[in-house]
């Protein structure tokens, strides 16, 4: 890979170490509303597009939730990460890097405004990037290619000389309909749920982000 033009980054468990305690809410409150799940079911089944996506497929497995489900998931989850939210490792020192060579970069989620609001915002990012994006704010969450489309015209950059950082086969394949290469992070080793969906998706995988800005020719 040659040095990117820009550097497009997913938030969740990519910048923000947020989706071990997100899961272990979901797993807890849908079974309480009568769905038991492992953690490997979650992340096969139902991670990859938004809570709203989680409630539809988790009432077509049984679950009984209440109509406003959503809703009280999103305060309980803001309040949680309120609480305290950690970056992934490694993380900041790739901005750093970026910025030293004066590549921009910009964020693109599926998570609310108010998500990243709170989970960057507690750590002084929001400044650092071109643009904090939501796929659903913009109406066409991932794996539609909106989101990546505008951080990178954000970025003023081609999306084909972009490189878009992801965690998600969701992500990868919205990265990848705009035309855009895609890097896959796997934290957790390459036979986790989400990590062989990247590999089926042809997406180079890396585990620690410390690896990252050598693969980025920083």
């Amino acid at each position: 890979m040659t040095r990117p033009s820009a550097v497009l980054f997913d938030c969740d468990g990519v910048i923000t170490d947020t989706e071990g305690p997100t899961f272990d809410l979901l797993i807890a409150d849908l079974a309480s509303h009568g769905l038991p799940l492992t953690r490997r079911q979650l992340e096969t089944d139902y991670i990859g597009g938004t809570i709203e996506t989680v409630a539809q497929r988790a009432r077509a497995a049984g679950a009984v939730l209440p109509g406003d489900w959503v809703a009280r998931f999103y305060d309980r989850m803001y309040a949680m990460l309120a609480e305290g939210t950690a970056l992934v490792p490694g993380v900041l020192d790739v901005f750093d890097r970026l910025d030293a060579a004066g590549i921009p970069y910009a964020v693109g989620s599926n998570g609310t405004p108010g998500k990243m609001g709170i989970s960057l915002g507690q750590h002084g990012l929001l400044p650092r990037f071109r643009a904090v994006l939501s796929g659903q704010a913009l109406g066409r969450p991932k794996p539609a290619p909106d989101v990546y489309l505008a951080a990178a015209a954000a970025c003023g950059a081609d999306p084909a000389a972009c490189v878009v950082i992801e965690d998600s086969p969701s992500g990868a394949r919205a990265a990848l309909a705009a035309g855009i290469p895609c890097l896959g992070f796997a934290p957790h080793g390459t036979d986790t749920p989400p990590a062989l969906g990247l590999a089926g998706l042809g997406v180079p995988l890396f585990r620690r982000m410390a690896d990252l800005p050598a693969l980025l020719e920083l």
